[in-house]
Parts: C-alpha cells; structure tokens; sequence
C-alpha cells in the first residue's frame, strides 16, 4: 500500500433509502466508508462522482442535478475531456475527473453506467466497472497533484436511472471499491482487462454476497 498519500475518505450517499440500507449491508466490513442518506450536492469533498453516458450528456439523475448546480459550463468541461482523452465516445469502464469551478467540491468525476441517456443496464457488470473507474480517476489526479483528492462521494450508480435494483447496485458498487483499495492500474485499459476478464466470477455469484476481484500480478502493475 502507498504509504505516502492520505487515506481517502469516502462517502456513500443517495435520497433512495433502500440504496442505504444496501449499501450497509454490503460495506459493513469496509472500514474507511460513510454511509447516510441525503443529496451529493450537499457533501463538502474534494470531488463528486456523477454517474453518466458516454457521451457526457448531463440530462438526467445526478448528471442533471449536478450541472444545475454547477452551472451549464461543467458540461462542457466533461465533454471538452471526452473529446481530448477520449475521442469523443468515453466507455463504460473509464472515467474523466474535471475542475469544477467551484470550491465545493474542486472536481468533478464522471464515469459513464449507460452508452446512451437512460439505458437499463439493470442485467449488465457496468455499475462495477464504473465505480472502479472513478476510483482510478482518484489515483490519476493524485498523480498529477499529490493530495488533491482526499475525500470523494458518490451516489448509487446506476439505481436512478439504469434501473439497476439496490441490493445489485450496492454489491457491484462494493466490488468496484475493492479494485481502488486493492490495487492502483496504470490506465483503464488495465482496468477494463482485469473486470472483463472475471466477469464469470460475478455473474456465477451469489446475488446477495459481493465478490472480491483479484487483480493479476504483472510487471508495471502497482498495488497499494
């Protein structure tokens, strides 16, 4: 683990209260988490995670929530690094982290749930490879300013709007989060490789137990 950076306060929030419920079920054993009920525009972090579409439309759930706070400039930072990292098309299993004008908080995350605005992604992995690809836009702008990110909250991604149910989400969302506390990819290539790759794994589970990916040693792999 990289001793040199603080650890990172995570907060899980969300008006659904059986989005709660679930989330205190699956993260009971997952020290270092807050969990309560209410609005993300109302943490004071370091970056909000917005779940979203891969093209950065900010038109529905929290995207929309979001960009009605933050002002119609966010969007356009979000789809500007679309374009720059991402040739205008950002996949499920990436992320970007943009400044968001405000004091509160200084970033923006979003990582796409959906392809398109309100897509059922209820039968699909895509909850789990978004919230581990918010953690690794964590690491990447710690990279580039060590400390810049310390605290991130998130909502349930995917529950709103992807019509993924609670208990799904919660899990998957626990099982995205142990690919951050685990271990840090060099990009999300890396990351997307290693999830698809145990897909098996998480569809062959148990609905109601999370499952705990192993990312594989290899060379230029760091672990935390």
């Amino acid at each position: 683990m990289d001793r040199t950076q603080p650890p990172l306060r995570v907060v899980l929030t969300d008006l659904n209260t059986t989005v709660v419920r679930a989330w205190q079920a699956a993260f009971a054993d997952t020290p270092g988490i807050e969990i309560r009920t209410g609005s993300i525009l109302e943490e004071r972090v370091d970056a909000w995670v917005s779940p979203t579409n891969s093209r950065g439309r900010m038109d529905g759930g929290t995207d929309a929530a979001v960009k009605r706070h933050l002002g119609a400039g966010i969007q356009l930072r979000v789809q500007r690094a679309i374009r720059t990292g991402f040739a205008g098309h950002l996949p499920v299993g990436a992320a970007v982290c943009v400044p968001s004008g405000a004091d509160n908080p200084k970033f923006l995350i979003s990582a796409p749930t959906m392809e398109e605005s309100s897509q059922n992604v209820s039968e699909t992995l895509n909850v789990a490879l978004a919230c581990a690809a918010a953690f690794q836009a964590v690491h990447q702008q710690n990279r580039k300013a060590p400390g810049s990110i310390r605290s991130v909250a998130l909502v349930g991604m995917g529950a709103q709007t992807g019509r993924v149910p609670a208990r799904v989400c919660a899990n998957l969302m626990w099982t995205g989060h142990t690919l951050f506390h685990d271990h840090d990819f060099e990009d999300y290539a890396d990351l997307r490789t290693t999830v698809l790759a145990q897909l098996d794994d998480l569809e062959n589970a148990p609905a109601d137990r999370p499952v705990r990916l192993t990312p594989p040693a290899a060379a230029g792999r760091r672990t935390r």
